[in-house]
Order: structure tokens, then sequence, then C-alpha cells
């Protein structure tokens, strides 16, 4: 495991280099190797264990009963998954995590995590504070993607998510973190009929787009 890359990951901001190497030992971290298209966990299954992607990244993906499904979540190197169902003990997972790409996953013991060593050391109790701010923060952004798909139409969707958007840059002008699929995806929404509003907002004026670079208008 790279220690310095663990050093820059939220999960692990403000640790030691020294306090970091026995905090893996006490957390039963382990590493494993994925290959694209591999299932890294399975709807149905329970987990203890939290994934930090190390290398590439994963896809959180529903599957339905007829056969459909759809990408709900996307965690790029450095990001967490799984530390809700791990946190609750029995609970089964709704989707499958999937390798978008070849991908390095290391796995941490949750009840090892909640649980403080004898010592309480201060690291421990540093990864508890992050693990809880990175929770956080992963509420926000569902509460926020319930915000922009409240809206019946498409219009509205994209108009509620751009906003946004532009709020957060701090500019009419920016770039979106979603393909034009994974966008269609997050909102809800099918790509085609996602792909012809865009062009008409474009002519009715509303925005000014290039790929996943938007200027409102």
């Amino acid at each position: 495991m790279k220690l310095s890359f663990l050093k820059q990951t939220a999960l692990f901001r403000g640790i030691e280099d020294e306090a970091l190497e026995t905090l893996l030992g006490c957390l039963n971290a382990r590493e494993k190797h994925y290959d694209k298209g591999s299932t890294i966990c399975r709807a149905g299954d329970t987990t203890h264990e939290i994934g930090l992607v190390e290398s590439g990244s994963v896809n959180s993906i529903v599957n339905f009963y007829w056969g459909d499904s759809h990408i709900f979540d996307h965690m790029e190197t450095g990001e967490i998954f799984g530390e809700t169902y791990a946190a609750l003990p029995g609970r089964e997972l709704l989707a499958d995590v999937v390798a978008a790409e070849d991908c390095t996953i290391v796995f941490f013991d949750m009840d090892k995590l909640l649980h403080t060593c004898e010592s309480a050391c201060s690291c421990h109790n540093q990864i508890i504070r992050n693990l809880m701010q990175i929770s956080a923060a992963k509420n926000l952004g569902l509460s926020e993607r319930m915000m922009h798909t409240a809206s019946r139409s498409i219009r509205e969707r994209l108009l509620s998510y751009l906003s946004q958007q532009a709020q957060e840059k701090g500019s009419a002008s920016f770039a979106i973190p979603f393909s034009r699929q994974q966008l269609a995806d997050y909102l809800g929404v099918d790509r085609s009929a996602l792909s012809n509003e865009l062009s008409k907002m474009g002519r009715d004026g509303l925005i000014r787009y290039h790929k996943n670079e938007f200027t409102l208008l």
C-alpha cells in the first residue's frame, strides 16, 4: 500500500506516516486488484468493510428485475464506498459495485474503525472524524441530487443542476464532471431526450455548451 497516497485521501487526512502504519494494522487493511468489469461487491451481499479506491475507478450499478441497469454512483481514485452498509451489520447491498476500469481497492474493517483501540490513539479518533465528514458530504450530495430530480421536466432538472454548478464554481462558465451518459444517469432521464433538450435550450438562448463545458446565458 502506498502510504504517501493514503495520506492524501480524505479518509486519512491529518494522520502522519508512523501513526498510519500502525492504524492500517489496527484496521485489518488489505489490498486487492480487480480487472475492468469485475464485480467487487454484489447486490444482496452483506459487508463489514469499507473500500477505498487506490487506483482506477468503480461504479455502483443498480440492476432491475427486467434486465435494465443504471449507474447510481461513480467513485474515483481516493474515494470510499460501502461505508453505510458496513456500519449496519447484516444490511444487504442494494447495488453491485463494479470496476469501471482496472483498479486496486484497499479494504478496512469497519468494526475495527468504529471501536477505538485500548490506547484510544489520536489517529484513530482522527479517522473517525474524517469518516463522519465524508458521510456528511455524501448525504449533502444525495440531497442535492434529489433536489435536481424533483422536477418532472428534463429542462427543469437541467436548469436546477446547471444553476447549482454555476453557484459552486462562482462563474457562469464551468465544466461539469459528467459525460453526457453520466449526466443522463445522474438526472434520471434518457440520454437522447437529454441531448435533444440541451439543443433546444441552446436554441432558446439559455445556454452555450461544448461537451462537458457550459456557459449560462
